[in-house]
């Protein structure tokens, strides 16, 4: 079962701001949205940092990978300036610092763990250990409605990453990450204690939509940028989806097509 916000905006500002930032999770924000999704790798010194890729040169300016950087070094390079200038100097957020921020303002998270290659234990376990901590009151009340849901979901592609995760913090809920799904794939989502399954929306059916509702698992989809198409996805019984284009597609978007 599903018990989180429906519409997600992708890596907190979509194509309005510079991804996996604090700006871009601001204007999430001053669009409605008090849900995100982002990504979370660990630096050299195993301090986890809010970045989807591995290695520098697409949206920070630089050479070599994450890992070649301690967590401060690669908070002072510049996340920002690729999107244009307004943003230059817009750091690499550090993972604790990001997660904070949403938690003091209502922000839900799916936390992506995406670990660099090699680095998947050690991403689930820092990630995981860190999550549970900052939401140690919501995940040990079970008695007051909606206090668990709060805290964040944590999603990855990497079993690794997720079991390591769940050996950690077995309280903190996750989701298993698949492009498409492949015959296995409740065998793969059970054995993470995976609550729900997340999947690329161009690779779903509406047949697997109702195998992944029937088996109960929440069912995710990303990254989708059209409202007929999330609509249509509604339809099939897909529960929550996030999206890049927070201009065309609102928090609001599932009570809209009701």
């Amino acid at each position: 079962m599903w018990r989180y916000p429906k519409v997600l905006a992708h890596r907190g500002g979509g194509t309005l701001a510079p991804e996996n930032t604090m700006a871009g999770l601001l204007r999430g924000m001053r669009a409605g949205f008090r849900a995100i999704e982002y990504d979370v790798m660990l630096a050299r010194d195993g301090v986890p940092v809010v970045m989807h890729d591995p290695f520098l040169g697409r949206t920070v300016p630089g050479s070599g990978h994450v890992v070649d950087y301690d967590a401060l070094e690669l908070a002072g390079m510049d996340a920002g300036g690729w999107f244009g200038r307004e943003y230059e100097g817009e750091g690499v957020p550090l993972f604790v610092e990001f997660a904070q921020f949403c938690k003091a303002h209502g922000v839900w998270m799916n936390i992506e763990l995406k670990p660099a290659p090699g680095h998947e234990i050690e991403t689930g376990g820092a990630v995981a250990r860190i999550a549970a901590a900052m939401f140690a009151d919501e995940l040990e009340d079970r008695s007051t409605p909606g206090r668990l849901e709060r805290a964040p979901l944590l999603s990855s592609f990497s079993m690794d990453a997720l079991l390591a995760a769940h050996e950690v913090a077995p309280q903190l809920p996750r989701a298993f990450l698949m492009s498409e799904l492949p015959p296995d794939w409740e065998r793969r989502a059970r054995e993470v204690d995976a609550v729900a399954i997340h999947v690329n929306h161009r690779h779903l059916t509406p047949q697997q939509a109702r195998e992944v509702k029937a088996a109960g698992f929440g069912l995710f989809c990303y990254t989708v940028n059209e409202a007929a198409r999330a609509a249509e996805l509604l339809g099939w019984g897909v529960d929550a989806f996030c999206t890049d284009r927070i201009d065309l597609i609102g928090p609001d978007f599932i009570t809209q097509v009701k």
